[in-house]
């Protein structure tokens, strides 16, 4: 079957057909999650990909908090659900009706949870490169999780990224010093499937974008034939 994006100009056995494949097939994962038991092989070889991305000063500003209690889980869960209800009131009509069939965790139904957090502290105060874009170093620790993305794509797993929650709750639930920022709390664990479209894509929340509609030609605003 071939994947959205599938490029029919590579040859579906070559190094890259298998890149953009898994590309292509990533998802932001929900629902799909099996709750099987996650092979420690296979979670330190997702965790190293994480680990060997580029970073701003090589200044590796991540940290990676495994999370499998329960009890965290459940906590945390309760505290998302809460910050859903905040964004759903302020939803009417079909806005509001498409929202209601939306999930938006997996916090319970995934093998671990792995909290992603940001040390701006790591390699200063000489970080190189960072003397004139502050926010390289987060930008640093979201290619990281884009890595662990991927990998654990390849790997059969799936990923969601849960983003209904406040920083400071996360930060107190998980012991985070004050001077870390928590970026991203990721459910991962093997799935029955990824689905074939994007779950917002599926319920009509917003259609991807046409590549062509987000290129820009020298200057932004500015087509190819100007």
């Amino acid at each position: 079957m071939k994947t959205p994006g599938h490029n029919p100009s590579l040859t579906d056995s070559t190094p890259a057909a298998e890149l953009y494949d898994v590309i292509n097939r990533r998802r932001d994962v929900r629902r799909e999650f099996s709750g099987a038991e996650l092979p420690e092989p296979v979670l330190r070889r997702v965790l190293s990909a994480a680990h060997t991305a580029p970073s701003v000063g090589l200044s590796q500003p991540w940290d990676f908090i495994l999370v499998r209690d329960a009890n965290t889980r459940r906590a945390f869960r309760e505290h998302v659900l809460a910050e859903r209800s905040v964004f759903a009131s302020q939803l009417d009509g079909e806005r509001a009706d498409t929202f209601s069939k939306i999930k938006v965790e997996g916090i319970v139904e995934s093998s671990l949870g792995i909290a992603v957090t940001y040390d701006p502290r790591r390699g200063a105060p000489q970080v190189l490169g960072r003397h004139a874009i502050a926010d390289a170093g987060l930008y640093s620790v979201c290619l990281a999780i884009q890595n662990l993305w991927l990998a654990a794509t390849a790997e059969g797993l799936g990923v969601g990224w849960v983003s209904f929650y406040r920083e400071e709750f996360l930060r107190r639930l998980l012991g985070v010093p004050s001077e870390v920022r928590p970026v991203a709390w990721l459910c991962v664990g093997p799935v029955r499937e990824l689905a074939d479209t994007p779950d917002l894509e599926r319920h009509g929340w917003r259609q991807r974008m046409p590549l062509d509609e987000v290129l820009h030609y020298e200057a932004y605003g500015r087509g190819r034939n100007r």
